[in-house]
């Protein structure tokens, strides 16, 4: 056996004890039964959003524990077959002792990384957006390539997608396209695709078969939720009663049963007469003042979403990765220097190598600059 066990088992081990703190086996076993309580209610279903957002919890959860328990598993059952195969003097049990070795050290490599994702927003869905930048045609190609890549990648995982808005080019390609990635830490594992991908190819859309470099740039951002209604507390409140006015701006009406309601944190003001009485003027005017702070909620999160966004360009000067199909064919993130010789291969969705290099990395820039 060409690897040395004795010393290999004993790290994995160590790796896998150090994932179990941090994932915190407990608590996801507790929330695990708080969920299949919540599964089990036999009014689950009244609600179906509020449903499938609990059973997708539950298997994701569950997925989560089946992981890591199945990793020590897998590390017991290699201690055997590495012991067999050294006792046997057996070579097809040793070339299978490396073999699941390298399989569980990228097992653990994934969850390792998963345990990296700890921002505000990491657990959130996410949203991409692709935009075709320099390069014309060439560009919206290579916008619409880079959304294959990422849906298959999502294929590849399981993970469900929903194109929520495209923008087809004159020629070919895409102008721009929006998606949503549905799955645990979606936002926390692709925000590190976010900035200016560029793509050296000999264009297909010139007749002299020169080599083109064009740009796309993806922005990711977390699905932020929002509620259907805001409660609000009743001394965030002034209320004010005063007479309806009638036709010709006259107090037509002998009882007081217009509202003026302020919502007193941020100063707006609704009022309300067209109502019969004042309880349902009143009704109505928390209604509407609902309604706009959902509305300054929501104007709030699409600031803090470009905030998180950031400022991506898609031209010369700030690309993050290379993918170049002439004169060679290489595919190189300039952060990380992690790099591929198979474009095909990654354009095809197999970006993980890219994407754990890219939250290695940014953890490692977060702690230097600390």
């Amino acid at each position: 056996m060409s690897s040395d066990f004795s010393a290999e088992i004993p790290h994995l081990r160590s790796t896998l004890e150090s994932i179990e703190k941090v994932t915190d086996l407990d608590a996801l076993t507790a929330r695990i039964a708080d969920l299949e309580k919540q599964a089990a209610a036999p009014d689950l279903w009244d609600d179906p959003e509020a449903a499938q957002k609990v059973t997708s919890d539950l298997s994701h959860a569950q997925a989560e524990k089946r992981r890591v328990s199945e990793l020590s598993s897998r590390i017991d059952d290699l201690e055997v077959m590495v012991e067999l195969g050294e006792e046997e003097g057996d070579a097809q049990l040793a070339e299978d002792a490396e073999t699941e070795l390298a399989s569980i050290r990228k097992a653990l490599d994934e969850l390792e990384v998963r345990t990296m994702l700890s921002g505000e927003y990491d657990q959130r869905n996410a949203v991409v957006t692709i935009r075709a930048g320099a390069g014309g045609v060439d560009a919206a190609d290579f916008a619409e390539m880079l959304l294959r890549m990422y849906l298959r990648w999502a294929e590849h995982k399981g993970y469900p997608t929903k194109v929520m808005d495209t923008s087809y080019a004159e020629e070919a390609g895409l102008k721009s396209v929006t998606f949503e990635v549905s799955a645990p830490y979606a936002y926390g594992t692709l925000s590190v695709e976010g900035g200016t991908h560029r793509l050296v190819r000999i264009s297909p859309f010139d007749n002299q078969g020169r080599r083109q470099t064009s740009f796309a740039a993806v922005e990711v951002i977390p699905l932020i939720e929002t509620t259907d209604s805001i409660e609000i507390p009743e001394n965030e409140l002034k209320i004010d009663v005063f007479r309806s006015s009638g036709p010709g701006g006259q107090s037509v009406n002998t009882t007081d049963s217009a509202v003026r309601m302020t919502h007193i944190p941020t100063g707006i003001v609704v009022s309300m007469q067209d109502e019969k009485s004042q309880i349902q003027n009143r009704a109505a005017a928390l209604r509407v003042l609902q309604s706009r702070l959902l509305l300054l909620k929501k104007q709030e999160e699409d600031a803090k979403r470009k905030e998180l966004a950031g400022d991506i360009k898609a031209s010369w000067g700030d690309q993050m990765r290379s993918y170049v199909l002439n004169p060679y064919q290489m595919v190189k993130d300039l952060r990380t220097e992690y790099s591929e010789g198979n474009p095909s291969s990654v354009f095809d969705g197999n970006i993980d190598g890219f994407i754990e290099a890219g939250i290695r990395w940014r953890v490692e820039q977060s702690r230097l600059e600390d």
